[in-house]
């Protein structure tokens, strides 16, 4: 497809089938050619300035015009311009197109698109990913060019991190695209196949990266691996037995979030699993854990913390089949005692509860997305770590499952025809984004200058003092009447907190993966005067807070960060919630020596100069940032060597069992 021919993958429609891009297996050479031209692009960059200086002086000579149109002649105009899309449109035609949105998003919304958020339409539709700071309307911009695209015949997915957000942005933009007779569908949890299969037969569906990918496996599952678009047909004509496909094709879609679902939740493959009925040997887990409990870490043992995995040392193997001898099966192989042991290894120093997971009020072990500090329901770890979890908790044993298909998200959302996204923190994983999905970056210009304030970083010398620094500075701006949004990182963490607070009688609301059916209302009144949230990583990305009556002269929303995250991106999101277009805001890091940050990835020299620095603000704050950004580095490393490792193995895998088949 070429440059300007931004909605060309509608040429494609009449070929009826499952339409997707071939997914092409790369040489050693494709790589380094795409990483080398990948630098290229970003060399050259897009003259963005340029392009926004255009499209505002051709919006106040054509603007009025379509202004003067009736409803019918807008809509009738919109669809001639996109028709032609499918040959090529060229930059001021776009921005035609463009515009006749942004008057009918002011008829149907009331809220007219700056020419910021046409110009990060104007991206997607181009196939890039625009890099827009939190709080300048991704979701309208999305909305935007999904009606462009939609008029042109394209069937569009908007992709967002959870189902909170896909039905939220999709009611609110619901007036919009039928302002243009487009249909539009929501795909969440829970949903029935056949409501799944009329959403995404919609114009336009919203729905969330981990359904989407599962459906696309059931999809290939169902469809025996291989189909061609004629296959399909036939069995469409002539009945097959298996139920039709979910999905209609990968077209176009639009990834809100993108570095978000493209990088950070691209470190493990996505498996489609089936229930294999119910586990042999159910008293070898509860023995595993005995085992485990008696070996020494450094001398049976050694943990790999950042990536999750346990490795029993020859000492350990040996005290492994001493303590198991006599046992029946499967105790007497060697290498299903030694998987067993080291998952229960994994379960108990790995896996943490209110971390990890959590144990619901029906006694079921639930998954925690680490990324979004949402509960995962039906998600279960696979090799028997679940009911490892399981056995530790007291839980009854879930039953044992067998994989399907599986696939990562890299290779997932490289078969879509035409791949664009909106995320505010891209430029960290530019890079990773252009060679891996080809999505170059484009950063788009704020509406209005950020009136954000940073306030200096506390250091603290442990948890205990860290939370009580925490409340300190929550009871100060309570007494200003200024609202606090104070981010954790895991449900354990929230909880902690809430504790401290309720002792020194500051009222607040929770919000984790234990009240996520309360988060529309959570969310509503966070921005109150006086007002105080704990939230995990829950409200860190998509979060709308709107500042209540007068809070914009107590200094806008305050916004306190209390543990550095591996990624610098996830904190700069959490940041993000105050300070929305030019609104005031402050924010504050409150932070402690023995974070898991630091303890993970800073050497234990940087640890003692930071702890002789905690307590003293200036030099504390600038000892800090300097450990922080190492700590960090170390762990964006290693988070990137993870995603090139999954994905080879994915690649073999699929080579050697064709579990996700070939495109058609």
């Amino acid at each position: 497809m070429s440059e300007n021919s931004a909605l060309a993958p509608g040429a494609l429609l009449a070929r009826g089938g499952y339409a997707e891009r071939e997914d092409r297996a790369r040489s050693a050479v494709d790589e380094w050619a795409l990483a080398v031209f990948a630098t290229l692009r970003r060399w050259a960059r897009w003259p963005i300035g340029g392009e926004l200086r255009r499209l505002q002086r051709q919006l106040a000579i054509e603007a009025p015009t379509y202004s003067a149109l009736d409803d019918a002649a807008l809509a009738r105009a919109l669809r001639e311009v996109a028709r032609a899309a499918v040959h090529g449109l060229t930059q001021a035609s776009l921005h035609s197109a463009l515009m006749m949105v942004a008057e009918a998003s002011a008829r149907s919304l009331g809220l007219r698109p700056y020419p910021t958020q046409l110009l990060g339409a104007a991206v997607l539709l181009r196939g890039r990913l625009a890099e827009m700071q939190t709080g300048e309307g991704k979701t309208l911009t999305a909305g935007v060019a999904a009606c462009v695209a939609g008029a042109a015949g394209v069937r569009t997915h908007v992709v967002t991190v959870n189902d909170y957000l896909a039905e939220r942005d999709a009611q609110h933009l619901a007036p919009l695209y039928g302002f243009f007779g487009l249909t539009v569908g929501v795909v969440v949890h829970g949903v029935a196949p056949d409501a799944k299969r009329r959403a995404y037969a919609c114009d336009v569906a919203y729905c969330t990266n981990k359904e989407l990918v599962f459906d696309y496996l059931r999809d290939r599952v169902s469809a025996g691996g291989r189909a061609t678009s004629a296959q399909l047909q036939a069995r469409r004509l002539f009945g097959s037995g298996a139920a039709p496909p979910l999905l209609s094709g990968l077209h176009f879609a639009i990834v809100d979030e993108a570095d978000s679902i493209l990088i950070d939740e691209a470190r493990t493959p996505l498996i489609l699993a089936e229930k294999a009925g119910e586990v042999e040997h159910a008293e070898s887990f509860t023995q595993a854990l005995e085992v485990a409990r008696t070996l020494q870490a450094g001398e049976h043992y050694v943990l790999e913390a950042q990536r999750r995995e346990v490795s029993l040392t020859p000492l350990g193997s040996l005290a492994v089949a001493q303590a198991t001898a006599g046992l029946a099966a499967p105790w007497q192989a060697r290498s299903q005692r030694e998987h067993l042991v080291s998952q229960a290894l994994r379960a108990v120093h790995l896996f943490l509860r209110d971390k990890q997971y959590l144990v619901d009020a029906d006694g079921l072990v639930q998954i925690i997305d680490e990324y979004t500090g949402r509960v995962l329901p039906g998600r279960s770890w696979e090799q028997g770590l679940h009911q490892m979890i399981e056995a530790k908790e007291g839980c009854e044993l879930s039953q044992r499952t067998h994989t399907l298909a599986r696939i990562t998200y890299q290779r997932f959302f490289g078969r879509y025809l035409r791949l664009s996204g909106m995320t505010g923190t891209a430029r960290e994983v530019a890079g990773e984004l252009s060679v891996v999905y080809r999505l170059d970056t484009a950063a788009i210009p704020t509406h209005r200058p950020s009136a954000r304030k940073w306030l200096p970083t506390v250091v603290c010398r442990d948890e205990a003092s860290k939370w009580a620094a925490v409340a300190t500075a929550v009871a100060a701006a309570q007494l200003r009447g200024q609202p606090v949004l104070v981010g954790t990182r895991s449900v354990q963490a929230s909880e902690r907190l809430s504790e401290v607070l309720e002792q020194r009688a500051i009222a607040h609301a929770v919000l984790n993966a234990r009240q996520d059916q309360s988060e529309a209302e959570i969310v509503a009144c966070a921005g109150q005067a006086a007002g105080v949230t704990v939230a995990t990583n829950m409200a860190g990305r998509g979060t709308d807070i709107v500042l209540g009556e007068g809070v914009a002269a107590c200094g806008g929303l305050l916004v306190v960060l209390t543990e550095f995250h591996e990624s610098p991106r996830i904190d700069r999101q959490l940041i993000g919630r105050c300070a929305r277009q030019g609104d005031p805001g402050m924010c504050v890091a409150v932070v402690a020596v023995d974070d898991e940050l630091f303890t993970r990835y800073a050497p234990a020299a940087r640890r003692s100069v930071l702890a002789q620095a905690s307590g003293l603000p200036g030099q504390g704050a600038a000892t800090v940032d300097a450990c922080r950004r190492w700590a960090q580095w170390g762990a964006e490393r290693m988070h990137a060597r993870t995603r090139r490792d999954t994905l080879k193995q994915d690649r073999k895998l699929d080579n050697l069992l064709s579990f996700t088949g070939e495109p058609v």
